[in-house]
């Protein structure tokens, strides 16, 4: 019999403190997020709160852009890629965005003389609750951290366990890597004043404006039942028998993307301190309480269950994954790294929040790598492929917050830069909704169409929901807008095929025939890609909303004369437009193969000559070294998913694992990158359901390794949940549940079933019965 999943412990733990920040544990609730560390005596835990970023409103476009484009455009045409880009790069390119700033420290200092034994700390993913347990002087203190939601603040008890009376003595600290000044607020609560820079553009340089830039503060107080508190030396004191509560909450002065902060802090300090009120008036049960039910409202929603012949679950989360890198046995390890994924993006983006950056909501760092921005030619969308299959639809509104802010800045940056309608986004964003060029290589800094990319996932929260309104109030517009920007990007090229120029193909470069590398031509295979699926969405939206009009005239002339796939001499995708030679074989970027996944336009069904070029091109690549960082590993495991090639899928999963997982779980890129966990569990959603050919197909990629498993709440496009379980690699039962009524296709090893999702049908067939009362169950009959 099947272990219930739901029973199953999920929980990181370590017999140690973290020696570093990737050791340690990350909380969030959307806005503020919380590494913890776990040292017993000497407790940090390091914030971040979601608008805390450098610089200030307002873009800079590069007025030159405009006035080159038809010198660059004639320069590609002409073949004289290598001078068109050096061109671009002198010409049109902009300046880098800004970055997400870290904000400051938590210290926690238990005082009390003699050593600690029995040492525990842990994340359980099923309450998103962090524990840290040790003995000292024969008693045991726990302490329990979360982020609350509900109650926006961070959560921090330190109990004495036992009948006796145990005093606790605790002081606490603040700091941070800003300017700041620290003060005592309101009921004895500890306050950090402090001020973001107003730039980190340029490596080593970190520049202050006392009158410019973002402002925050952070809030601490703390409550004992039997003691008290007091402040000096800049830190909070507090004591209490057997049981300390601290809560914990900030604020910056940010307003939205274009208006200028209010310099006058007495705003975001009134906030802090109703928040902490009304939560001190709470006590610590209610709080803990509000918190788990917010979260596992969204958790709970799906469970995965791996049986495994060898139990590493006694063992700390660190040397599981050492023994991992060698046997890659663990399968339950698998499976909770499927739902860390989902954990992550619970705890980085909820309703009302930032999106979720290149670090989701973690960063230590005033100077991040890639300032943690949102790289939108491919990392912040692979943030979010698991929203939707992975039943956190909810967690997709900050990206459409986001789409929706750059849909305003991007529309000055297509008219300006390019004498274009509709709106126009480069390869990075960052809190000021940045949508120009950034600095650099043309391979990188020239690429205007992350907003046709972003507005895909417009149209598969529509695909999901079959959500009517958002449908007409929110995605067709936007993606009318990205569409408007890319008729007016397109232009005749020599073959009399629409096509868009300059092109890139994201970070890639090809070799020019005298053996020059560059990075830009015209009509790049993920453009086409990107712009027809766009074209297809908007057709499509159309049909939905009775809307006939101009555009869709517009757009239905535009797609027909779009340039096609194509497949070179050795059988593979071409990645440009010409044969060119690659300049790096084994890229990390797959970006021709959007098509296969994300997108569907490469598939069995109807293009299968396209899949197997598609199969080629990636084989090409992984010979030549690809996939080598986290992310692009990810990418990979959705790839072989499409192709339902299950031995690769699952290989590149274990390479992730083994290769790109630091001991807390989190994606080396290196270094930390949050995408490759949102990736790798997208995949593995991928290789148990797939619904993107119009019919739901069950365990259509399942690794031989998983021989046994079950699954449940997956979602699958049209409206439905899944529930699936195996025994020795065959299904065993599903269980789909409609949300809409409507026809589905169900499908599992060739076989297909037509189900009309209406009350009372029951279908029969010779392999597979169907069932439908609210529930359809599939099962296997026997034969």
């Amino acid at each position: 019999m099947m272990t219930n999943p739901n029973k199953k412990d999920l929980k990181l733990w370590y017999k140690a403190p973290a020696a570093k920040w990737e050791e340690a544990l990350p909380l969030g609730n959307g806005r503020l997020g919380a590494m913890v560390f776990g040292d017993a005596k000497y407790e940090k835990i390091q914030l971040n709160e979601d608008t805390l970023w450098s610089g200030e409103p307002g873009q800079k476009i590069n007025k030159e852009a405009k006035h080159t484009l038809e010198k660059a455009r004639e320069l590609i045409f002409k073949g004289k890629n290598v001078e068109a880009e050096q061109l671009i790069e002198k010409k049109m390119v902009g300046e880098d965005c800004e970055a997400y700033q870290p904000l400051g420290d938590v210290i926690i200092e238990h005082i009390n003389e003699g050593d600690v034994e029995n040492f525990r700390r842990e994340l359980d993913l099923k309450t998103a609750v962090s524990r840290t347990e040790y003995k000292i002087c024969d008693v045991t203190y726990r302490r329990e951290i979360f982020v609350s939601y509900p109650d926006q603040v961070l959560v921090v008890r330190v109990m004495a366990l036992g009948q006796e009376s145990s005093p606790i003595r605790l002081r606490i600290h603040l700091n941070s890597l800003h300017p700041h000044v620290i003060n005592e607020g309101k009921d004895k609560s500890l306050i950090l004043s402090g001020k973001s820079p107003i730039s980190v553009k340029n490596p080593g340089e970190i520049l202050y404006d006392d009158h410019r830039g973002l402002k925050f503060q952070v809030h601490i107080q703390g409550q004992s039942e039997k003691g008290g508190s007091s402040i000096s030396d800049e830190a909070l004191e507090i004591s209490g028998e057997n049981e300390v509560m601290l809560l914990l909450t900030a604020k910056t002065n940010f307003i939205n993307f274009h208006e200028v902060p209010k310099s006058d802090l007495s705003s975001i300090e009134t906030q802090c301190q109703n928040i902490l009120f009304n939560a001190k008036n709470k006590g610590y049960e209610k709080l803990k309480n509000f918190h788990i039910h917010d979260y596992q409202s969204l958790f709970n929603r799906v469970s995965l269950s791996l049986d495994t012949e060898h139990h590493y679950e006694e063992l700390p989360t660190n040397e599981r994954l050492e023994i991992y890198k060698n046997r890659q046995d663990d399968f339950s390890l698998e499976a909770m790294y499927f739902q860390y994924g989902r954990y992550l993006l619970i705890s980085s983006s909820r309703p009302g929040t930032q999106a979720a950056n290149l670090q989701g909501i973690w960063n230590p760092f005033i100077q991040p790598p890639w300032n943690s921005d949102y790289t939108t030619n491919i990392n912040t969308e692979m943030n979010y492929w698991i929203a939707e299959v992975c039943n956190l639809t909810e967690c997709h509104d900050p990206l459409f917050d986001l789409l929706e802010d750059l849909s305003i800045t991007g529309k000055s940056a297509a008219k300006e830069l390019y004498g274009a309608r509709g709106f126009a986004v480069h390869h990075n964003v960052d809190l000021w909704r940045m949508s120009t060029p950034s600095s650099g290589q043309a391979c990188w800094a020239f690429w205007p169409l992350a907003g046709v990319w972003l507005a895909s996932h417009l149209w598969e929260h529509y695909l999901f929901t079959l959500d009517h309104a958002f449908l007409e109030e929110k995605a067709y517009p936007l993606m009318k807008d990205a569409a408007q920007f890319c008729l007016d990007w397109l232009i005749e090229g020599p073959d009399g095929y629409l096509v868009t120029n300059p092109s890139t193909s994201p970070e890639n470069k090809f070799l020019t025939d005298d053996g020059q590398p560059t990075a830009v031509s015209y009509a790049s295979t993920m453009d086409m890609t990107l712009i027809k699926e766009l074209f297809q969405n908007c057709i499509q939206s159309c049909k939905q909303l009775n809307i006939e009009d101009d555009f869709l005239e517009e757009l239905s002339g535009a797609i027909e004369r779009l340039v096609p796939f194509k497949i070179n001499k050795d059988g593979r995708l071409q990645e440009w437009i010409e044969n060119f030679a690659e300049h790096e074989p084994g890229h990390r970027h797959v970006s021709h193969l959007y098509g296969l996944y994300p997108g569907n336009q490469i598939n069995r069904n109807q293009t299968p000559n396209l899949v197997e070029a598609a199969r080629n091109s990636l084989t090409y690549r992984l010979e030549h070294g690809g996939g080598h960082t986290g992310w692009s590993c990810a990418w990979l495991i959705n790839l072989f998913a499409r192709l339902q090639d299950e031995h690769n899928a699952h290989f590149y999963l274990q390479t992730l694992l083994a290769r790109s997982t630091h001991p807390n779980l989190f994606d080396d890129h290196p270094p930390f990158q949050i995408d490759g966990n949102f990736g790798g569990t997208s995949g593995m959603a991928e290789l148990l359901v797939q619904s993107h050919l119009g019919e739901i197909e069950l365990l259509p990629a399942l690794p031989a390794a998983w021989k046994n498993g079950r699954v449940s709440g997956l979602k699958a496009r049209g409206g439905f949940e899944i529930t699936i379980e195996w025994a020795d690699g065959k299904l065993k039962l599903a269980e789909i549940m409609s949300t809409k009524q409507s026809n589905v296709r169900v499908s599992y090893k060739n076989k297909l079933i037509k189900i009309e999702t209406q009350e009372g049908t029951f279908v029969m067939t010779n392999q597979v019965k169907v069932e439908n009362n609210s529930k359809i169950k599939v099962s296997l009959v026997d034969e």
